[in-house]
């Protein structure tokens, strides 16, 4: 059981397992049937006002986390779709499309979940 995170422009992999897209937006140049993914939650990317705020500032990345991880706390459904899946299945794949690779909320989802719900590699 674990969770790892991956762009989407990244190669898919058997050892995936489950591949969740969490961005808001659908990503560019990508066509919807291209995108191997097997579920898209738009509701656990942070709001549109918390994303342009940070804008992938890595001097902004603990405030950042913090108020991102005050809006997963009101996100029950999305947070318990997101812990079945993970404690159900070998692997969970978030998946993003932000250049950043270090600095994402797909990044801050994956430390939230193993931080919240100790959903970590065992």
């Amino acid at each position: 059981m674990g969770v790892q995170i991956k762009r989407v422009y990244d190669t898919v992999s058997q050892s995936d397992g489950v591949r969740i897209l969490v961005d808001g937006i659908w990503p560019r140049g990508i066509k919807k049937e291209d995108l191997s993914l097997d579920f898209w939650f738009k509701d656990a990317a942070p709001s549109i006002s918390l994303r342009k705020w940070f804008s992938h500032d890595k001097d902004k990345w603990e405030e950042f986390k913090k108020l991102y991880f005050a809006e997963l706390k009101t996100k029950a459904e999305i947070l318990d779709k997101l812990t079945d899946i993970a404690k159900n299945n070998n692997k969970l794949t978030l998946l993003y499309s932000a250049r950043n690779r270090r600095y994402n909320q797909a990044a801050a989802l994956k430390e939230f979940l193993e931080n919240e719900f100790d959903i970590s590699e065992k």
